[in-house]
């Protein structure tokens, strides 16, 4: 399992958290690299399980690339995670003993300009994990409407121009298509941009509107928040008690989902309590503050800054 594909954030607390038991049953919902699986894996035994999730199939290429065999303990799943109940009952998986999410994109993602997930490099407006899906950055450019682009981008992008980025984006496909990262960075900025070996030339004031632009267009072609509810769901079922479940996220609104459903067993976080004036809630917090990364792990890798750590026990 290659590094360069991915660094994992929070590495070490990450694992601590799921306080693994050597025989037990595990998911890593988001393989990516592998740094979670790989930390999992040297915790088991052979009678321990750890099954792995990843909707890219460019995650398990890298893996066999670089490993000429696999343990046999460990079991690949070629899906999204919205799958999990599934594929667990598929696999005779009644109960888990812990799961891991890791939510962040993979560098591999970002980097590779053909994939189209970064406006920092020239590429096909593609973003798509599972690159069998039907539905690309491009149609959603293409066919949305003005005010279904203004929903989307004030949605995931939480931006406050959203219906002045959606009325310049229609007006541009009026003329041409959009069916590139260069393109449609240039739509938004107003003006052309330079590129040097596929690196494009951004001023810096356009970056954070453009970085929330392309985070809305990712979530929304993906389903990411639908398939992170699915997934929390899921996991709440399969755990058994004592269970634990450890999620990173790196924007507020997969993280607010998360950290409502750790609190209060529902994605709104409508509190219930009991006779005695209690929280009512499946879980038990194992960490009440979340987990950011320490000045030394951003220094290193500066992409752990946003990543925040929620961990939580089944009652």
């Amino acid at each position: 399992m290659t590094e360069t594909y991915h660094i994992p954030a929070l590495l070490h607390e990450t694992i601590d958290g799921l306080n693994i038991s050597q025989n037990g049953i595990y998911v890593d919902v988001t393989f990516g690299g592998g740094g979670h699986s790989k930390a999992i894996l040297n915790l088991l035994s052979e009678e321990g399980k750890l099954f792995s999730f990843d909707q890219d199939i460019d995650a398990y290429n890298n893996f066999t690339a670089n490993n000429s065999e696999t343990p046999e303990n460990w079991e690949f799943v070629h899906s999204n995670f919205k799958y999990l109940k599934n594929f667990m009952q598929y696999y005779g998986v009644n109960e888990i003993d812990g799961l891991v999410a890791d939510l962040g994109v993979s560098f591999h993602h970002f980097d590779t300009a053909k994939r189209g997930f970064s406006f920092r490099f020239m590429g096909p407006l593609d973003m798509r994990m599972n690159q069998k899906s039907l539905i690309t950055a491009q149609q959603v450019i293409n066919t949305y409407s003005e005010q279904e682009l203004a929903r989307v981008l004030h949605l995931y992008g939480e931006m406050n121009n959203s219906r002045q980025i959606a009325r310049k984006i229609v007006k541009a496909r009026e003329n041409e298509i959009i069916t590139t990262t260069k393109r449609l960075v240039e739509v938004v900025i107003g003006s052309k941009v330079e590129s040097k070996e596929d690196e494009l030339d951004i001023d810096a004031r356009y970056k954070k509107d453009l970085a929330r632009l392309f985070q809305a267009l990712r979530i929304e072609v993906n389903d990411e928040m639908g398939a992170l509810r699915s997934m929390l769901t899921d996991a709440l079922e399969l755990l058994r008690p004592k269970g634990r479940i450890a999620v990173l996220t790196y924007h507020s609104l997969e993280d607010r989902i998360v950290k409502n459903f750790f609190r209060t067993g529902n994605f709104e976080g409508k509190q219930e309590k009991d006779f005695y004036g209690n929280l009512i809630s499946p879980f038990m917090l194992v960490n009440n503050k979340v987990i950011v990364a320490s000045e030394e792990e951003v220094e290193q890798n500066p992409r752990a800054r946003s990543a925040k750590l929620r961990i939580a026990e089944k009652k």
